[in-house]
């Protein structure tokens, strides 16, 4: 399962005036986008997500600032760094995570396949492992 969650490059524009970079469905986006959110005014080191989801796929990408995103599947684990406006992490259903960012003020973009549904949440890891298990 983890291997299903990969860093890609967000289809991007440079020139003197500076970059554009976009995601669009069927470009980048493997899903229906259902939801967008966005973490700001983060604080360093103050771990967020720290849950997996059921169904949910999510498109990850820092605006601004640094985030570290570790990943596990229940077998094995990888941490990824976010830092760059232009790189994007999908991530997979099942898939525990735990966002960190690295500094202050940073801006995190998800966006997401499901609208918000609590019981696609898993917010133990123990209950988390048995699933997967």
């Amino acid at each position: 399962m983890l291997s299903n969650c990969r860093i890609f490059e967000i289809e991007s524009f440079l020139d003197k005036r500076g970059g554009l970079s976009y995601l669009q469905e069927g470009r980048g986006v493997p899903f229906p986008i259902e939801r967008v959110y966005y973490l700001y005014d983060t604080k360093a080191k103050h771990i967020r997500g720290i849950h997996a989801h059921k169904k949910l796929e999510q498109i990850i990408f820092a605006v601004s600032g640094r985030f570290e995103i570790k990943l596990d599947d229940g077998n094995s684990s990888k941490t990824i760094i976010l830092d760059k406006p232009n790189k994007g992490l999908y991530v997979s259903p099942m898939i525990w995570r735990e966002l960190t960012p690295l500094e202050n003020n940073g801006v995190c973009i998800v966006l997401a396949s499901r609208k918000y549904e609590e019981d696609d949440y898993i917010h133990d890891y123990k209950e988390y492992l048995s699933l997967v298990g």
